[in-house]
């Protein structure tokens, strides 16, 4: 955990703003790490307060470190909020179900709970991958607290296609072919049946970091301007170095890395008529767009805005940050 500490604090160290870092405390005892990012230039210190703020959910392995290139231009005029899932980063390890629906609760009561203590009424909640599947399910839970939901390139939507003939094929003319799954993913997915996902890096020992080097080389790119070395891929490492936790919540949530054993398409239906739902997806990613337009179908008229941007892959607020930043800022600007 020392090691996962100096290497976000080596990232955090980029931020121009205010940042609150520390451990939030629940009920039950379990710790969620947390950021709180503020613009310490704002000329009135109480009108950025009294904005809805914003809440980033990060996804499958990752931590708050991954959002390096947004928490200061979110943060200009409304609070950020920014924590490790339960299970993930810095936050505390419990044990998970693996039953799919228990282990989906147990994620989603620790975001109400981390919610309660920190003292937020309202807010805008933002979930890449993971963390936008789990940010669904809590919007669908707890409305009342979700002024606009934000979904980034969200695993967990479709169902998993069964097989069909090729009379079948080229019928449906919006959807769009996915890009093929990277060589990670497809790394992880062989063991996948076996191990905990990420068992591999854990079994690699010392040589974990150059594993996660030599598998994700993309993000090493995506903050080649920041850091000159491995920082990036290091700090993905000592997140998913530690005792499994999370990744067995998600390993009981999900069939394979694509699918999930209870996908959110079946539950979209139970979202409020009037929360104004954005799904944001990458044009290169391996998710495929076509689910968000799905969801806009089955909520008819309710306020629902499918994105595309262009260049970026999965992890749309780091390939296109300017862009992502421009487009959630806009979005947050529509609530208050």
């Amino acid at each position: 955990m020392s090691l996962l500490k100096t290497a976000e604090a080596k990232i955090l160290a980029c931020l121009h703003n205010d940042v609150w870092a520390r451990f939030v405390t629940l009920p039950d005892h379990n710790r969620i790490w947390t950021l709180t990012v503020t613009n310490k230039t704002a000329r009135r210190a109480s009108e950025q307060a009294s904005k809805t703020p914003l809440v980033m959910v990060h996804g499958f392995g990752g931590g708050v470190g991954l959002w390096i290139r947004n928490l200061d231009a979110l943060s200009r005029a409304r609070p950020v909020h920014a924590f490790d899932l339960l299970g993930f980063g810095r936050s505390s390890r419990p044990p998970f179900s693996t039953d799919a629906e228990l282990a989906e609760d147990q994620s989603v009561t620790s975001i109400e709970q981390w919610r309660q203590t920190v003292g937020l009424e309202r807010m805008i909640l933002l979930g890449h991958s993971l963390g936008g599947y789990l940010a669904t399910s809590y919007a669908i839970r707890y409305p009342d607290r979700v002024s606009h939901l934000i979904l980034v390139d969200p695993w967990g939507f479709p169902e998993r296609p069964q097989p069909q003939a090729n009379e079948n094929a080229g019928q449906s003319l919006e959807v769009r072919r996915p890009a093929p799954p990277p060589r990670w993913v497809k790394a992880i997915a062989s063991v996948f049946s076996l191990f905990n996902p990420l068992a591999v890096i854990r079994a690699a020992g010392p040589w974990g970091p150059g594993l996660v080097t030599r598998f994700r080389p993309d993000f090493k790119r995506k903050f080649e301007d920041l850091f000159d070395d491995n920082t990036m891929t290091e700090y993905l490492y000592h997140c998913n170095a530690q005792t499994p936790s999370g990744e067995v919540g998600f390993r009981a949530m999900s069939e394979s890395l694509g699918w999930a054993k209870r996908p959110m398409m079946h539950r979209v239906h139970l979202l409020p008529p009037s929360l104004p739902v954005t799904m944001l997806y990458g044009s290169r990613s391996w998710v495929d767009n076509s689910s968000g337009h799905r969801v806009a179908q089955i909520r008819g008229q309710s306020p629902t805005l499918v994105m595309v941007i262009r260049n970026a892959s999965h992890h749309v607020y780091a390939d296109e940050y300017e862009e992502f930043n421009n487009v959630v800022q806009k979005l947050c600007d529509t609530v208050d």
